[in-house]
């Protein structure tokens, strides 16, 4: 076989891997390995020690851990439900209104975690009982839950753009400034969505009953449970984008803010610290072995010139350079039918992003619409993993065929916001523009 094949047999293999229900991590490395020592020997194994230790020799990293401990901390000591209870009772009179507040929660999760699975599977066991009690569409009650609870994976601060700025370089406070654009454009487009639904057909979304609605104190009241969460969002985001800390030192005042707030509400327990370490444990050693086995991979393909040969095929191809971005579009959204994100990030944006860079595109927007890109995967049929957390938690009746269907008109709404990024890029750049100069 000619030499320049081998990156394209790479990914054929790495593909059969996954086929045989191989670990993604798993996968990756194998392939570098087998490889690097068959086509250059065992002395080419060093090319893959190198690369794994040289990705894991990162200081933002520790933002990961942090940010998913927070996550985990919030959402066992209920602060989640409360959110849901304040918003609801202020949104509740409005056709759609339930699902308005889910998305609200869903998007001050993601200010505050930054953990997907956190949000989905939290509105999943609040928000959505409470849709399908009061009548909601179904369909829009699973795709509700879905679509809010993947913001956390845009909205700052998100684990997805740490480990994005980690292998590219872009700044991580312009990735977050830019994907609070992006989440917010994205959040009020799920809401226009529910409220137009809803107003053209009352049966779809209807409105809570007079003697279910909330008094305006219950109301008033209702806002001390948005007070100490949404002070949290605003000292760990303004720190970074004020330039007073480093995503690193956020993540760690926001672990620390997080157990504040469970042990100001008395919820703080031991049996829930050591639940929420082991599972921030667990959930960073899968992202240590994915980044591991990613960098051996890419060390390896690299090595094969198969960025060359990538490159050289975006440079010939016709139709310019946003041909080649509409072309690396749906290449991330195929590879998030079937991989996680963290894995997707691993795997192609060393590929593709120098490419687009030197074809035009700024990086720092490339790297925003890739994690708009990103928002898709979780939500795409057939392994979409958020579709997955919400069959974990959906009531029964539910099947999985329900919530690919339901899917669909979200994910629909998600290509719309990248349409509109990637004709006005001003919607995402102005405020890290304004904020860092970028």
């Amino acid at each position: 076989m000619a030499r320049e094949f081998y990156p394209l047999l790479m990914f054929a293999s790495l593909f059969l891997l996954l086929a045989f229900g191989v670990p993604i991590a798993f996968s990756l490395a194998a392939v570098a390995i087998v490889f690097a020592y068959f086509l250059w020997g065992a002395g080419a194994l060093n090319l893959v020690v190198s690369a794994a230790w040289g990705s894991m020799n990162n200081f933002v990293i520790i933002a990961v851990p942090l940010f998913i401990y927070m996550a985990y901390i919030l959402q066992k000591t209920n602060v989640v439900e409360d959110l849901y209870k304040a918003f609801y009772k202020w949104s509740g009179g409005l056709r759609g209104g339930l699902a308005v507040a889910t998305v609200l929660v869903g998007a001050i999760l993601g200010a505050v975690s930054g953990v997907v699975a956190a949000g989905v599977i939290g509105l999943g066991l609040i928000g959505l009982p409470q849709m399908l009690k009061h009548g909601y569409n179904r369909n829009m009650s699973l795709g509700c839950v879905m679509s809010a609870g993947t913001l956390g994976q845009l909205i700052p601060p998100s684990t997805n753009m740490v480990l994005y700025g980690c292998v590219t370089g872009v700044s991580i406070g312009g990735l977050f400034a830019g994907g609070l654009s992006a989440g917010v454009l994205l959040a009020v487009l799920y809401i226009g969505y529910v409220l137009i639904r809803g107003l053209l057909d009352p049966s779809f979304a209807p409105a809570l009953p007079p003697d279910e609605r909330a008094t305006t104190r219950e109301k008033l009241a209702a806002l001390r449970n948005v007070l100490l969460p949404g002070l949290l969002i605003v000292i760990v985001l303004g720190s970074i984008l004020m330039g007073m800390a480093t995503p690193t030192e956020a993540a760690a005042f926001g672990a620390f803010g997080a157990m504040i707030i469970a042990f100001f509400k008395k919820r703080l327990t031991w049996e829930i610290v050591y639940s929420s370490c082991f599972e921030t444990i667990s959930v960073s050693a899968m992202v240590g072995w994915m980044m591991i086995g990613a960098s051996a991979f890419g060390s390896v393909f690299s090595g094969l010139g198969g960025n060359t040969l990538v490159a050289n095929l975006a440079m010939s191809m016709p139709g310019g350079p946003n041909m080649v971005f509409v072309v690396a579009a749906i290449f991330i959204f195929f590879l998030g039918m079937f991989l996680e994100p963290g894995a997707i990030i691993f795997l192609a944006v060393p590929i593709l992003a120098p490419i687009l860079s030197r074809l035009g595109f700024d990086p720092l927007w490339v790297g925003l619409a890739f994690n708009v890109l990103l928002q898709c995967a979780y939500m795409s049929p057939p392994f979409g993993f958020s579709l997955f957390y919400l069959q974990g938690v959906a009531p029964e009746g539910v099947s999985i065929v329900d919530i690919y269907r339901a899917s669909v008109p979200f994910l629909a709404l998600q290509i719309l916001c990248i349409i509109l990024i990637f004709l006005f890029p001003s919607i995402v750049l102005w405020l890290p523009r304004l904020v860092f100069g970028l």
